[in-house]
């Protein structure tokens, strides 16, 4: 299985991450699951904004990023293997 850098080249899913998308960012992205090349939190983010647009990047700025259960911003290394969770805020919490 493949999937597209943020430059349009096949990466092999063996240097992705999982990405697993929440609430409106599932519904910016227009899906809930897919897989995107590992790096930092920075270059994950850019490539999943790449690849899904201005809505996605808009959702983008008030989640949370979760590799493995541990947060991630800037800089902080998502390891190839990882899940990510997209988490926007939830009402109530």
């Amino acid at each position: 299985m493949t999937a597209l850098d943020p430059a349009g080249g096949p990466v092999t899913t063996t240097s992705s991450v999982t990405v697993r998308y929440f609430a409106a960012a599932a519904e910016a992205a227009g899906v809930t699951t897919e897989p995107v090349p590992a790096g930092t939190a920075d270059a994950v983010r850019a490539a999943m904004v790449a690849a899904h647009g201005a809505d996605l990047q808009r959702v983008l700025t008030c989640c949370t990023l979760l590799a493995d259960g541990r947060r991630v911003q800037g800089d902080d290394v998502v390891p190839a293997g990882a899940t990510l969770d997209v988490l926007p805020p939830f009402a109530g919490g």
